[in-house]
């Protein structure tokens, strides 16, 4: 038997976030975002506004969304980090023109 661990309902996030004495738009303002901004990270797969809210709550973001961090079939974390662009640099085998490809 499988057991298969659920995403936490956005109220669990927004109530543990209280508990530590902030709300979301605190949380987004300090991260030098607008104040609704982070609310996106709850709705829809964002790794920077995950990693930014798993980090106010001490946690990595694949304990607050399995379903965005661990893959099926190899039942392994998936490398979901925030990727830097490259500096334009001729000898750089990095387009920093290329779109960001989510893992």
């Amino acid at each position: 038997m499988r057991i298969r661990r659920k995403d936490w309902h956005s109220a669990d996030i927004i109530a543990r976030l209280k508990k530590k004495g902030m709300t979301m738009a605190e949380l987004s303002r300090q991260s030098g975002l607008s104040s609704s901004t982070l609310a996106n990270a709850i709705v829809r797969p964002w790794p920077k506004g995950e990693w930014l809210i798993a980090g106010a709550l001490n946690l990595h973001p694949a304990e607050i969304w399995p379903s965005r961090y661990y893959d099926p079939k190899t039942r392994s974390l998936r490398d979901r980090k925030v990727r830097l662009p490259a500096a334009k640099d001729p000898e750089s085998p990095l387009d920093p023109e290329a779109p960001f490809v989510d893992l």
